[in-house]
């Protein structure tokens, strides 16, 4: 892995001309960034939720990821290449040689155009949210609906995910959250599959469960004309087949992570009216940014167990779970 990151980093071992390449590493993805083009590769990990073990598992959600995230991201996703071996170097898409790993093509977007960035630069105004609003809306409202995509609205099957997300977390107790946190959370999402199962079942007979996008945050967001949402779930369908308010919520949540809380209640109260939504569905709102604050707490707590981060950006990541985990603590009071 480490050979082939160093190679990937020369200029000349990519398709498109480039005066420089740069490396961003998720804890399942090396993103390698080119001038005018990004090529994602998928790391060689099983977590459970998602499983790239093998090749032939890579090269299959490559293409997945291209497909659905032209949903909403039609002219960004450019392809896959393969990354090929001569016995000596890796190139991606020219030469000949061993295929050894496979890379999504993506038109680059420009960062300062990223909704993260132009929030964090005080420029986020109530017209984009607006706008960000109106593709959402009718995104969900036409997402794809089945009798199998409805069963991952029931509780039970939802449990699943939060079931996961605490037996995966619990090794991190005492370094990313703290174990009253960890229990106090346990228990009130238990408590709420009780008390708000009808809830559930609601959104199951209003036909409110879709195929979203399923990681719906500011960074996946362009603030350019064509508003490309990118970078959607392709790996885990229980984690795009959900309740567009689960999907909506990530959003919610993540300009609260931001402190950006007057954003959040305009964008929720313009998407509650475009999308049809019910006047009762705030609790339910409440539950899935428990669930998405979590969730970026735990993948932040899993970049330390990998040997490919530095030991300074595991420090940052200790600090970033922290205040995911200390924000779903304080959505239950």
């Amino acid at each position: 892995m480490r050979s082939m990151i160093d190679d990937l980093l020369v200029p000349a071992s990519l398709p498109d001309k480039t005066e420089r390449v740069s490396l961003i590493q998720t804890h399942i993805s090396l993103v390698f960034l080119a001038d005018e083009f990004v090529y994602k590769i998928k790391k060689p990990v099983n977590l459970g939720f998602l499983d790239f073990s093998t090749l032939k598992k890579r090269l299959y959600y490559c293409h997945q990821e291209v497909i659905l995230n032209r949903r909403l991201s039609r002219d960004t996703y450019m392809g896959v290449l393969p990354i090929l071996n001569d016995g000596g170097f890796y190139r991606m898409g020219i030469g000949e040689g061993r295929v050894a790993e496979y890379a999504v093509k993506m038109k680059r977007l420009p960062d300062e155009m990223l909704m993260k960035s132009v929030f964090l630069r005080g420029e986020l105004k109530g017209e984009h949210l607006k706008r960000i609003v109106r593709v959402l809306a009718r995104f969900h409202l036409s997402a794809r609906n089945s009798s199998d995509i409805d069963k991952f609205g029931d509780p039970q099957m939802f449990r699943v995910n939060t079931d996961e997300n605490f037996a995966q977390t619990e090794r991190y107790i005492g370094t990313t959250i703290q174990r009253k946190d960890f229990d106090a959370l346990k228990r009130w999402t238990a408590d709420f599959y009780r008390s708000g199962r009808e809830a559930f079942l609601r959104r199951i007979k209003t036909k409110k469960i879709r195929d979203c996008h399923g990681d719906l945050h500011m960074e996946h967001i362009c603030l350019t004309e064509a508003l490309p949402i990118f970078d959607c779930i392709e790996f885990n369908k229980r984690f795009r087949y959900t309740d567009s308010v689960c999907d909506i919520a990530f959003l919610v949540m993540d300009l609260e992570y931001h402190r950006g809380n007057a954003h959040s209640k305009i964008l929720w109260d313009r998407y509650k009216e475009m999308a049809g939504e019910e006047a009762d569905v705030d609790s339910l709102l409440t539950f899935y940014k428990v669930y998405r604050a979590f969730v970026r707490g735990k993948v932040s707590s899993f970049q330390l167990n990998d040997e490919n981060i530095e030991a300074e950006k595991k420090e940052e990541a200790i600090g970033t779970a922290q205040r995911y985990f200390s924000l779903a603590r304080s959505y239950i009071g």
